[in-house]
């Protein structure tokens, strides 16, 4: 902290009073604020690794997959009238230290390096920047940090709600991560949501993997459309073999896909597999974006 003087000359009182008031240095970095933008912009977010095994639960093999870990990534999407957080991390971000953390799961580890809320500073937003919250599913590896952004409105399919607010998942352990919830302005969706009314973001229902998974299709000027597919696929195997998750209701992820590959078709979207690990990796990350 370096010191500014204002001096206050007081008439008729002998000498001058001086005030001292400490200001932040020249120097010190600023946390940057976000900007207006004239059309839709797509951060990736780093929320973590999952170690995994081999991957018999999705009717794999090693050899198969190449490397069985998974990405974690969180999105934020920023639109000329307001900001989408998809997805919100494995690892509560209170509970990520310097350096980083790995906790053990009952199927392998997570890992986690950055929190989310550091990396949404780092290009300018806070939990109170964000106008809409969408979960792909309310599994523990997306809905990690899902409290801090209660105060945004909550997009998700009303047969997820139901799930994740029943008497059965109020009782566990990934219930507390994403309690506060039942509280936030919510629209409960049954089916396809336009979010900003001009098809630029869209949340795709997508059934199967729980009972109101849903996916989010992106409509970007130069980068073109992008769909995010949430757990519709875990690997890239799965979709090049036509594998389905052991757990999946499977006549209904069946059904999702080929409603998501049609929809491909139709307009020239990428795919992009949310927790394909090596596929992640070549993505840029923010502060960087696609646009």
């Amino acid at each position: 902290m370096s010191a500014t003087t204002i001096c206050a000359r007081v008439v008729a009182v002998v000498g001058t009073l001086c005030l001292t008031v400490g200001v932040m240095s020249a120097g010190r970095s600023q946390q940057p604020r976000a900007r207006p933008v004239q059309s839709v912009r797509l951060y990736v977010l780093d929320c973590g690794v999952l170690k995994r095994g081999e991957p018999t639960a999705y009717g794999l093999t090693r050899s198969q997959v190449g490397s069985t870990d998974f990405s974690d990534a969180c999105y934020l999407v920023v639109h000329p009238r307001g900001t989408l957080l998809w997805d919100v991390g494995i690892i509560p971000d209170d509970q990520i230290t310097p350096g980083g953390v790995e906790v053990a799961a009952a199927n392998g580890t997570n890992v986690a390096g950055k929190t989310l809320r550091s990396q949404l500073a780092g290009i300018g937003y806070s939990a109170r920047d964000i106008t809409y919250l969408a979960i792909s599913h309310a599994h523990a590896d997306h809905v990690a940090n899902a409290n801090e952004y209660a105060g945004a409105t909550v997009l998700i399919q009303r047969a997820e709600w139901d799930s994740m607010f029943s008497e059965e998942a109020q009782k566990q352990p990934v219930f507390a991560t994403y309690s506060a919830l039942k509280s936030s302005k919510t629209m409960k969706l049954d089916g396809d949501h336009d979010v900003f009314g001009d098809g630029a973001v869209v949340l795709k229902s997508t059934p199967g993997h729980t009972p109101g998974h849903q996916s989010l299709f992106l409509k970007l000027a130069k980068t073109g459309p992008v769909l995010l597919t949430g757990d519709l696929y875990h690997y890239a195997a799965e979709r090049a073999l036509k594998k389905v998750p052991v757990r999946d209701n499977q006549a209904q992820t069946v059904a999702s896909r080929a409603a998501i590959e049609d929809f491909l078709r139709k307009t020239g979207a990428q795919l992009w597999i949310q927790h394909d690990l090596l596929t992640n990796a070549t993505l840029k990350h923010a502060p960087q974006y696609y646009d």
